[in-house]
């Protein structure tokens, strides 16, 4: 009854974050706890229910347990071969296979440890283990809230959409990835001109890097005019290099034009949970949509993702992680 209790007060807290604001990590925190502690009650309320079911329930969690991290391990490792052969050897498309051979790692340098009965190693396998359970439980939070904030209802009152840029192909060409963005923004714009009332306004948000020949937001806009999108309706934002300034030049284009405006951000579905916590910081009344992405792409994206995430709050993730370290050294030396 206890952990019922307890994943309800998560819940609750998971809605009313979600009610306050959909964009904060807190609410993934929230969803997983509640989960968490749902699946820890019912799996004792089955044991006093039906006795002997919860025995085979938790022998099938630790198959699960067993096999599932081999399995995981392989494919991660397979999807960054596929990653490295289709987008280069750039260390962002290496994320999936390093996750891949670290877990392998890890594994092996449990068997090691058992096999031996090292003391210093049982010290790092169990404080690597402790660690790795923080950060995989966050990851967990992360991907799941992500899914289910990617999916939630288009707003309807937004005077603006503002499409992310990610690079052009050979200075001046727009890549698959950022058409694929474009393309939901235009699905977007047309939702929301169909209202009724004032017509809302696209905005291409990129600047020139140094090896392209014009800006980002050039080049997307004459993608979409090029496809028979109004002109009139595209407002160029050409200054941006990161994330974070495609957010706050696009909300000096929006507040210097319709002031308290609202709009919706496009980016690629990977992205757009970690973009709408940065729309969050920048004061941007927003919400993030997604754009599909290549299957193969997803894991080394998604993680590149989390990491970024997970370092924005780095004084209390690193801290948590210390704590745990310093717990596992002192179960050793108390031994």
């Amino acid at each position: 009854m206890f952990a019922f209790v307890v994943a309800a007060v998560f819940l609750l807290l998971f809605g009313v974050g979600v009610l306050r604001d959909r964009r904060r990590f807190g609410n993934a925190v929230y969803l997983g706890l509640a989960v968490t502690f749902l699946g820890i009650g019912l799996l004792f309320g089955i044991d006093e229910t039906r006795p002997g079911l919860a025995e085979t329930l938790m022998v099938l969690v630790l198959l699960a347990l067993g096999l599932g991290p081999v399995v995981l391990a392989g494919l991660l490792c397979a999807n960054g071969v596929k990653m490295v052969r289709k987008e280069g050897r750039r260390p962002a498309n290496l994320l999936a296979l390093l996750a891949g051979l670290g877990m392998f790692g890890v594994m092996a340098l449990a068997v090691v440890t058992a096999a031996t009965g090292s003391r210093i190693l049982g010290l790092l396998t169990g404080t690597t283990l402790l660690v790795l359970g923080y950060v995989s439980f966050l990851f967990l939070c992360f991907v799941g809230y992500a899914f289910l904030y990617g999916r939630m209802r288009l707003r309807r009152d937004a005077d603006y959409v503002v499409v992310l840029g990610s690079g052009l192909i050979g200075g001046r060409r727009v890549p698959p990835l950022l058409a694929s963005r474009l393309d939901r923004g235009r699905q977007v714009y047309e939702t929301l001109a169909a209202r009724g009332g004032d017509a809302p306004l696209l905005i291409t948000s990129g600047g020139q890097g140094p090896d392209e020949e014009l800006p980002e937001s050039h080049a997307m806009a004459d993608y979409l005019t090029d496809g028979g999108f109004p002109a009139g309706a595209v407002v160029r934002e050409d200054r941006s290099r990161t994330t974070e300034e495609n957010m706050l030049f696009s909300k000096e284009l929006m507040e210097a034009d319709r002031p308290g405006s609202s709009c919706v951000i496009v980016t690629n579905n990977f992205h757009a949970f970690r973009a709408a916590l940065m729309a969050r910081k920048a004061g941007i009344d927003g919400q993030v949509v997604g754009s599909p992405t290549a299957a193969y792409f997803w894991p080394s994206a998604t993680i590149r993702e989390f990491a970024a995430v997970f370092l924005q709050y780095k004084v209390v993730n690193l801290g948590i992680c210390l704590m745990l370290i310093l717990l596992g050294v002192l179960a050793w030396t108390v031994r």
